[in-house]
């Protein structure tokens, strides 16, 4: 890759990344601000502390903004704002191994 392609890569990544920062606060009305999450973020657990209901709300924002279906066994993608980013995405290079794989 030359360096133009990785600035465009990275712009893109950042894009995406914002714009589901963006759309988690707001479907979630959570009472932060998109930039206070980080993209490799837990959205569980001890990051962002997402519940089921959480993720289904979720499901149905990213098929109606990104045009991407989730399934079941797609749960691993809700690991971090990078992962869903390279899921909806999936022209963004990798940040790990075998994250934003959909399944076939």
């Amino acid at each position: 890759m030359t360096i133009d392609e990785l600035r465009a890569a990275a712009a893109a990544r950042q894009q995406t990344c914002a714009q589901i920062k963006k759309m988690i606060v707001s479907r979630l009305d959570l009472p932060i601000e998109p930039e206070w999450i980080t993209d490799d973020q837990p959205l569980f657990g001890r990051g962002l502390e997402l519940d089921s209901l959480d993720v289904l709300e979720l499901y149905v924002a990213i098929e109606a903004e990104f045009g991407v279906a989730l399934y079941d066994s797609d749960m691993s993608v809700f690991g971090s704002v990078s992962r869903l980013a390279e899921y909806v995405n999936p022209d963004l290079p990798k940040t790990e191994p075998g994250a934003g794989e959909r399944a076939a």
